[in-house]
């Protein structure tokens, strides 16, 4: 028996909903479809256990591996198919769920796992035709569902920790096991807020892992700053979208660029940034730049619509990633962040970096 949980069976379903649809959507910044814009689908790949399967879309679905045409289904099945497993998917109040009506159907198309392999960012992977270019480009996808709970953008770990360097005369060893001991809900800020009341201030001084800080300095030379910025304004506020944290940091401009004619410095560095994580860029590996097979998201909504944001349209990948996602606090006993500590006479504090979509 196939168990999954919602983000899990929304491949199957997206999987069956272009089937049905035969044509990709286009989203814009605000997850609503982009009129006018649409891109006829010809085929989809998919990788499974037993080999490759490709299922090319012409008057009925087309079920073909190596080669060879295995299998016709009419296109009114993945339509329907797909209505049944989403009133499913969203009436499901379990974790992980099985859904047999839906199995039997996936091996009789010889779709046997509800998941791509976990190494690879492609959830999905289309070719389509561009009406625009007259060409057929074939396009790897990240799916994201809005069904279940939220997903990450950026995973925290130690290697997404932000170092700042505690400048206080005043504290004793006394006063810094006080503030440590802060346990309140909102302990992070209330710890800053005790260091700021008692005159101290924080400066950034690297990243905990330098993979990273390269990564980033690899982006744009002044992104550990500007992402340290937000990452302190974020603990220190009640601010958690990237949008409000961008807005506020660019009020107060830490890095003293020239605004005077309205340069968008902060906005288009950080979506960048947004744009490299969701195409590839892990804090822990060497990042060249060179984006994974994946070539943008689809995003399944909670209606069911399926909208899809490409590097092709950067411009609408950009806005949706930028307007759609924000900041979270992970587990600072798990990651080793949020206390002062000393080294070398010094006083330190980390603070993690992690970004989630909105719900």
């Amino acid at each position: 028996m196939i168990t999954g949980n919602k983000g899990e069976w929304s491949e199957i379903y997206t999987l069956f909903k272009l089937l049905g649809d035969k044509q990709l959507f286009l989203g814009n910044k605000d997850i609503e479809k982009l009129e006018g814009v649409v891109y006829p689908i010809l085929r989809v790949l998919r990788k499974e256990n037993n080999g490759d399967f490709e299922y090319s879309i012409q008057d009925e679905i087309i079920l073909i591996s190596g080669g060879e045409k295995v299998l016709k289904i009419a296109i009114s099945e993945f339509k329907e198919k797909a209505k049944f497993l989403l009133e499913k998917i969203k009436a499901n109040k379990k974790r992980t769920f099985s859904v047999p009506k839906i199995e039997e159907f996936m091996q009789s198309i010889n779709c046997l796992s509800l998941k791509a392999d976990s190494k690879a960012k492609t959830d999905i992977t289309i070719v389509v035709h561009d009406q625009r270019t007259n060409q057929q480009p074939t396009l790897g996808f990240s799916i994201k569902s809005q069904l279940g709970s939220p997903s990450s953008l950026l995973n925290a770990g130690k290697t997404t920790n932000f170092i700042y360097r505690v400048y206080n005369q005043k504290l004793n060893k006394i006063d810094i096991q006080k503030i440590n001991s802060i346990d309140s809900r909102s302990k992070i800020m209330d710890r800053i807020n005790s260091v700021l009341q008692s005159e101290g201030k924080f400066n950034f001084v690297k990243t905990e892992r330098l993979i990273f800080s390269n990564n980033l300095i690899l982006i744009d030379s002044k992104l550990p700053e500007i992402l340290s910025q937000i990452v302190y304004e974020f603990y220190s506020s009640d601010k958690s979208s990237v949008s409000d944290l961008v807005e506020s940091t660019t009020n107060k401009n830490p890095l003293g660029f020239d605004v005077s004619n309205e340069h968008k410095f902060y906005e288009y560095k950080i979506k960048r940034f947004l744009t490299d994580i969701a195409l590839g860029m892990m804090p822990s590996k060497v990042w060249t730049g060179q984006y994974d097979a994946t070539g943008g998201y689809l995003i399944i909504k909670e209606n069911g619509d399926v909208l899809c944001y490409h590097i092709y349209n950067r411009n609408e990948f950009e806005d949706y990633l930028f307007n759609n996602t924000k900041l979270d606090t992970a587990s600072s006993n798990r990651h080793d962040f949020g206390l002062i500590y000393e080294e070398n006479g010094k006083l330190y504090f980390k603070l993690n970096l992690q970004i989630r979509f909105k719900k």
